[in-house]
């Protein structure tokens, strides 16, 4: 499975979970330079932390 924007793939994974059809990639499959640490919290036992995806428009 790819990520891809605007032609970057963003993260890329043979590993993906899958949680109500959205498909969660392991963080070391992720291009970091797209991310950034986000300022609101979520707990979720099966989808863990989550990271702001940053992109140029």
């Amino acid at each position: 499975m790819k990520a891809i924007w605007k032609d970057e793939v963003i993260a890329e994974s043979d590993d993906t979970v899958v949680v109500e059809g959205n498909h969660y990639f392991p963080l070391d499959s992720v291009n970091e330079s797209y991310l950034r640490p986000s300022n609101k919290t979520s707990v979720c036992t099966w989808k863990g932390q989550f990271e702001t995806s940053v992109t140029d428009s």
